[in-house]
């Protein structure tokens, strides 16, 4: 599935992040390495997930991951992050990563995902949410 939008404007939801790949994030096939946009995800979903449990979060799983193309060098990417749900202690985070493409700037979806973080105290150890919605 590829979902193509003309412009920036068109697509209404903040940016948790929004970043540029480097040649040295490249894989062997000359594409962004997997595990560079997955990095980029656990940041922008941690990002949203801390400011419901009102703290630190831990990443404890990634779930239903789909590449849906590569990201090329010179794509910039901006991550979506959406709170799908919320437990006593976890947060699943849906992300939603788009590449920002070529002189006409659209945007294609590349990948998505949903990554499930725990609330942390100053122990590591997981402790109810604070700001949950």
């Amino acid at each position: 599935m590829t979902l193509t939008v003309k412009t920036l404007d068109e697509e209404r939801r903040r940016a948790a992040i929004r970043t540029i790949p480097q040649p040295s994030d490249l894989n062997v096939n000359g594409n962004i390495f997997g595990g560079w946009v997955l990095s980029q995800m656990d940041l922008a979903g941690a990002d949203a997930a801390s400011r419901i449990a009102g703290g630190p979060v831990a990443t404890v799983a990634i779930d239903g991951m789909k590449f849906h193309q590569p990201i090329e060098l010179g794509d910039v990417i901006s991550i979506y992050a959406d709170i799908e749900k919320t437990g006593r202690t976890s947060v699943t985070v849906k992300l939603d990563v788009y590449a920002e493409r070529g002189v006409e700037r659209t945007l294609h979806q590349v990948t998505e995902g949903r990554y499930i973080f725990v609330a942390i105290d100053k122990d590591g150890r997981p402790t109810p949410l604070r700001n949950a919605e």
